[in-house]
């Protein structure tokens, strides 16, 4: 790896062991921002049990941490910072890998609470399309989208130790898979990553991480050869 490809990055560390930017006072203020003075500690409480769902090695609440702190890590401007942390929230709350609604069925789930809790339709609106955004197959369609794919993808440019345990993590999710079917698989998606413009929209986290994920992704391509 080259010297410019370690470069520090803000990626969070040892966040096996934070449960502080998830815990309930943390759920309660993103809420609270938008108005809601009692967060419901049931849904809070449902969606914690999704994220220690057995079957996740990598989309559990690790991953759900990391974007949280990330996202006030890099502090990317955002027009509503609350709607992009509940976003966060629930853009892996529904996550089975056998199945390609998982971002629809999490998006709805959030609009579902958001309009439980008495915001607006515009606002469950944004809230749905935020977590649609995460699905990757589109360019985000405002500053708020970009920071949440941004922070989503922040796992690319994480250290060396921290990519190659996620490279692990996802190959367990998906263990199902016949190995020289998953190793095709995956190169295309690395390759996909890799041969982007430009992995980060915004500038913060371009700066932040798009060095260091290069080099992420050449090595584990590498490793697949």
């Amino acid at each position: 790896m080259t010297a410019s490809s370690e470069k520090s990055t803000p990626f969070p560390a040892n966040t096996h062991e934070d449960t502080g930017a998830m815990d309930f006072s943390a759920w309660a203020r993103a809420w609270s921002v938008l108005g809601v003075t009692a967060a419901s500690h049931e849904t809070y409480e449902a969606l914690i049990r999704r994220y220690d769902e057995p079957h996740r090695a990598y989309h559990n609440r690790q991953h759900l941490t990391e974007c949280l702190r990330v996202r006030r890590g890099v502090d990317a401007s955002c027009q509503a910072a609350a709607e992009v942390d509940l976003a966060l929230w629930f853009h892996d709350a529904i996550y089975d890998p056998l199945r390609n609604d998982n971002e629809l069925r999490s998006a709805q789930w959030l609009a579902e609470v958001a309009r439980d809790h008495g915001l607006c339709a515009e606002t469950q609106r944004r809230l749905y399309d935020l977590v649609m955004v995460t699905r990757h197959d589109a360019a985000p369609a405002s500053a708020d989208q970009a920071v949440l794919v941004d922070t989503d993808l922040a796992i690319l440019g994480a250290p060396p130790e921290r990519f190659e345990e996620y490279d692990r993590q996802i190959r367990q999710e998906y263990s199902y898979v016949p190995l020289p079917l998953y190793r095709q698989k995956r190169r295309q998606v690395l390759e996909g990553f890799l041969a982007r413009g430009r992995l980060y929209t915004t500038a913060t986290y371009f700066d932040a991480f798009e060095t260091q994920a290069r080099a992420n992704l050449a090595h584990a391509i590498g490793r697949l050869d």
